[in-house]
């Protein structure tokens, strides 16, 4: 009922997770991020815990197959998942039950992780790993939604359209995007719109918290207005030169 995308950003070491779906709600069970290290998937007839227990696993070390071969091992449900994981060196694992339902599948390719069931047919996958790599120079969070898109276009879920979220992190435990749209007509039109609200102030905010380095972070309020209005400035004048 879902498909979904997980990517790694080898300029910035950000990992992202991009999902879509005509369910209610789809950001609050499908994607899991570890900081540094890799993301989950869990969708289908979800288990909610293919992502709790697996990023804890994937927070232990442990590779995605044999993460994979763990969680499915303690599931009598499994012939009912779709799971797909990936790690910061690139490896990926991916299963998707037998009892899903057509069309369903899982496709990679450099540095990201593609997966979806009920799906209108496998263009939806193609389609989005043709976007995600073709739109290499956006910012991760904008080739993730651009990718979903070019997903819809070739039909996405065949039930429809109803959530769609976006969950980014970089080097901390605290995500740097979290956009949920839980029940919307057009809910990848609204993610975007989301999207760029984010980067009106939350963008350039967010290099002032707390951080594990850092644990204090900046909060001497005159020095984060004036960070972020050069942060915003900085980022009008890249965009003027064609460089986001």
């Amino acid at each position: 009922m879902t498909w979904s995308i997980i990517a790694r950003d080898s300029q910035t070491g950000q990992f992202g997770i991009a999902v879509a779906t005509k369910f209610f709600a789809v950001g609050a069970r499908v994607p899991h991020i570890v900081a540094g290290i890799g993301g989950i998937a869990t969708q289908a007839l979800v288990n909610p815990y293919y992502g709790i227990d697996g990023v804890k696993l994937l927070g232990q070390g442990l590779a995605p197959n044999d993460i994979l071969k763990t969680l499915l091992a303690g599931d009598d449900g499994r012939e009912s998942r779709q799971l797909h994981i990936m790690d910061a060196r690139g490896r990926i694992a991916a299963h998707t039950g037998r009892d899903c339902i057509d069309w369903c599948g899982h496709i990679q390719g450099d540095g990201f992780s593609i997966a979806g069931n009920m799906l209108a047919g496998a263009a939806v996958l193609d389609d989005t790993a043709k976007a995600y790599a073709a739109n290499v120079g956006l910012p991760l969070s904008r080739r993730l939604i651009a990718a979903m898109h070019a997903g819809e276009a070739a039909g996405g879920d065949k039930r429809g359209k109803q959530s769609a979220a976006l969950l980014i992190h970089g080097e901390e435990e605290w995500s740097e995007l979290s956009l949920r749209v839980d029940d919307h007509a057009d809910p990848l039109r609204e993610l975007a719109r989301l999207e760029e609200v984010s980067r009106e102030r939350w963008v350039h905010f967010r290099q002032f918290m707390p951080t594990r380095k850092n644990p204090a972070g900046i909060t001497d309020r005159a020095t984060i207005d004036a960070g972020i209005e050069a942060s915003i400035e900085a980022s009008i004048q890249a965009a003027a030169a064609g460089k986001t």
